[in-house]
């Protein structure tokens, strides 16, 4: 038997869950110095793609500058994003100070390649004002 409707494949279900998470993250380097080139940010994406697989989350898009990156994630809601955005913190500073030791060192010097902060927007689904005119227009029962 077909569906009723044309399912959304960002639409994801779980056993006992049907969602659609999608949150914006930009990361910066430690006091946004401008150490990052090309290859970097391409390594980068790679790296943060294992990471978002191995929290069963989907890296959607990436890109950045030489002092911030920006992503866009699609992940499950049993993901706690602090942890997501530590282990991404954490495995790319790792292994861009190995692969890119003498750029690091010259530009990004110190203890740390990633700034403590970050920034995590929600993203995707419908404006907060149609949300909340849904919500609103909800048929509660009388009595």
């Amino acid at each position: 038997m077909p569906p009723r409707w044309n399912p959304n494949p960002d639409v994801r279900t779980g056993r006992h869950v049907v969602y659609h998470l999608h949150v914006h993250l930009v990361l910066v380097t430690k006091y946004r110095r401008k150490g990052m080139t090309d290859a970097m940010l391409t390594r980068c994406e790679e790296i943060m793609r294992e990471v978002c697989t191995d929290f069963e989350a989907e890296l959607k898009q990436f890109n950045g500058e030489d002092d911030h990156v920006h992503l866009q994630v699609h992940y499950p809601p049993k993901v706690q994003l602090s942890k997501l955005v530590n282990s991404l913190n954490g495995v790319s500073a790792r292994l861009l100070r190995k692969e890119y030791d003498a750029r690091v060192r010259r530009y990004l010097r110190g203890g740390h390649f990633w700034s403590g902060s970050y920034f995590a927007g929600s993203c995707g689904g419908a404006p907060l004002t149609v949300v909340r005119q849904y919500v609103e227009n909800q048929k509660r029962p009388v009595g």
